[in-house]
């Protein structure tokens, strides 16, 4: 039975659960294949609970965790209401195609919408089809406010 939790970062067990997936995403190749710096794994859950606008989902299998979304909360200027961005999805390959994540999107939901959040945003790679049906079946889709001006397009720059 899996078992979703909104996880607390000062808690041992949550911020190791924390750092073991993040890390596995990353040394995916939908993560960028690249492990996380050691400086990265031993400071982010404390810097992530120094936040109050993150807040991280994990997914428990029994005792092993198995899934992570992490969110930022931002805000709408358009809506003058908070938003929350999913930062990252995570499920173990053992446990994809167990609805793991819609599961998890949904405790963000909820979250979210205790928040007083406007809406959900969140990126994925165009080449990540699995992850996009995925998305698109929990009601996302992609964002405009002209159509005569096209679909947004995430940008980054590196600092």
């Amino acid at each position: 039975m899996v078992e979703v939790v909104l996880a607390d970062y000062r808690n041992a067990a949550h911020a190791a659960a924390l750092v073991r997936l993040l890390d596995a995403y990353a040394r995916d190749p939908a993560g960028g294949g690249t492990p996380l710096e050691a400086g990265v794994l031993a400071e982010l859950p404390a810097a992530l609970a120094a936040r109050p606008q993150a807040f991280s989902v994990l997914a428990y299998d029994g005792p092993t965790p198995v899934g992570l979304v992490n969110c930022i909360e931002g805000f709408s200027t358009f809506a003058c209401k908070p938003l929350v961005n999913v930062h990252d999805v995570v499920v173990l390959p053992s446990h994809r195609g167990r609805r793991i994540a819609q599961r998890m999107l949904a405790r963000v939901e909820q979250e979210a919408r205790a928040r007083g959040a406007c809406k959900l945003t969140l990126e994925v790679l165009s080449g990540n089809a699995p992850a996009l049906r995925s998305y698109e079946r929990e009601g996302f889709a992609g964002y405009q406010l002209d159509p005569a001006f096209g679909h947004a397009v995430f940008l980054q720059k590196k600092l």
